[in-house]
């Protein structure tokens, strides 16, 4: 009997092996590079392996396949971001090891209140918020822990169905990551490929975009789109019934008791927490000092990794955490997020976009809705499977090519396209918020797949509108 999982491996190989087969037709490495994509993410999709076992098939097909060599594509699996996870990770399983996440949880839901729905979009809304000074990766980071534990509680205090309580979870988990991404494009320093187009035009047509017009056009938008995002998931993708849930106020002030007083354990975590979370706000600052200006949050995020290890726990000199607490660490997300950093690598090598440029020039879409529409559609769709930088590095200048050719501002068609580099939904390795909610244990590929989808198509829909009516009163320059 055939299985999704047994379709989805067949399906894979029938589908790369046809791509393959241009490639080898045409001589062409961006087909080979396709082929690879194609089945690695129908195999995620489907989990017809184990999602971690296929992120390795980068190093035994890139360098088969002449796209990069096994140096090269290894190397990723090293990249700086997923120390930053891995640091960010051991920091959570402290917090949850002497449950200071639990305390925080629980103060949070007295503020919050205690509807499902009202906690969510308060989560939401508080990791957008974040999210907008600080890097989206270190802002998931701190905000999981705490997310889990809410989920915990609500789920385990509460008479709710199986359907429900999944449902609740999984919103949670991806109105953090959601709420990341989108908090990112709000302000000009929110995320890197603001940044990336920042420089561009400075450099290539002497105009710099300030803070306040990048604040004009991306405080509305982005708030739209999360607002609509959090209507979307708990109306239509994954409602649930918990409503207010019943006597949870004694519930909260319960769990509160059997906390106790703050421990030494709770007080000295939560030091470390504090101090690594200033070092992310204040890193910009910091590098300005030369010795420290090469500091950066993977190395921040190691550190309060070290000062765990570091710092005795009580009186026994045992520290906060133990290596055997690592068995905890979900290792298989760090393999996930390194397969998908090769994959970009390998497809921005392989020139995939000067293809696409070239090809969508072709098109001669005459009106400007329809190729911001277009080009919009594909920057987004792109970044699933893409470093979001890496795209904006090499998608911006064609873009801008292409804005030049119709005789329209640059502006015009490449900041929606950076604003869509920043909103991939659908899959854990498209970004690293994705990839951390994932390691939470609460969500499928499946469940993440089939919201972003829908909020890929909304997005798609929301930017071009917002940038064609709002952009021309932004920003008038004329290149």
């Amino acid at each position: 009997m055939f299985t999704v999982k047994k379709i989805g491996l067949l399906l894979g190989i029938i589908t790369a092996s046809s791509i393959f087969y241009f490639g080898v037709k045409e001589n062409s490495i961006a087909y080979k590079s396709l082929a690879v994509a194609s089945l690695m993410i129908i195999w995620w999709v489907t989990e017809a392996l184990p999602i971690f076992l296929t992120s390795l098939l980068p190093i035994i097909l890139f360098p088969l396949l002449g796209i990069n060599e096994i140096k090269e594509t290894a190397s990723h699996y090293a990249n700086p971001v997923i120390y930053l996870f891995m640091g960010g990770f051991m920091i959570a399983i402290a917090m949850e090891k002497w449950n200071l996440h639990k305390r925080i949880a629980l103060s949070i839901i007295r503020y919050t209140g205690t509807n499902a729905n009202s906690i969510i979009f308060g989560f939401m809304l508080s990791t957008y918020f974040l999210s907008m000074w600080l890097s989206n990766t270190a802002t998931a980071v701190m905000m999981l822990p705490i997310g889990i534990s809410i989920v915990n509680l609500c789920i385990n205090e509460s008479n709710c169905n199986t359907k429900s309580a999944r449902n609740f979870a999984i919103c949670m988990m991806l109105g953090i990551a959601y709420g990341a991404n989108i908090g990112g494009i709000a302000t000009l320093i929110g995320t890197p490929p603001n940044l990336v187009l920042l420089a561009y035009i400075k450099e290539m047509y002497n105009y710099e975009i300030s803070f306040t017009d990048w604040l004009i056009f991306g405080i509305p938008l982005s708030f739209a789109l999360l607002y609509l995002t959090f209507l979307l998931s708990i109306k239509i993708m994954f409602p649930n019934t918990l409503g207010t849930i019943s006597g949870s106020s004694d519930i909260i002030e319960n769990e509160m008791k059997k906390l106790g007083h703050f421990s030494i354990q709770e007080k000295r975590v939560l030091s470390i927490f504090i101090f690594t979370a200033l070092l992310w706000i204040l890193r910009e600052q910091i590098n300005k000092i030369e010795f420290l200006k090469s500091l950066n949050d993977s190395m921040i995020a190691l550190i309060g990794a070290f000062l765990l290890f570091m710092v005795p726990a009580d009186k026994e000199k045992k520290s906060l955490l133990i290596w055997e607490d690592m068995s905890r660490l979900p290792w298989g997300i760090l393999l996930l997020f390194g397969g998908g950093l090769s994959l970009a690598s390998g497809m921005e090598k392989a020139g995939v976009l000067d293809h696409i440029g070239a090809w969508v020039t072709q098109l001669n879409l005459s009106h400007a809705f329809l190729m911001m529409l277009l080009l919009t559609g594909i920057a987004l769709f792109l970044t699933e499977v893409m470093s979001n930088v890496a795209l904006a590095t090499v998608f911006i200048p064609v873009v801008c090519i292409i804005a030049e050719g119709m005789g329209k501002n640059v502006l015009y068609l490449s900041v929606p396209v950076t604003i869509a580099s920043s909103c991939a939904f659908m899959l854990p390795m498209s970004t690293p918020p994705n990839a951390i909610v994932f390691g939470s244990g609460h969500l499928r590929i499946a469940d993440m797949a089939k919201a972003g989808l829908v909020l890929n198509i909304l997005s798609i829909i929301l930017i071009t509108l917002v940038a064609y009516f709002i952009l021309p009163l932004d920003f008038s320059f004329e290149p």
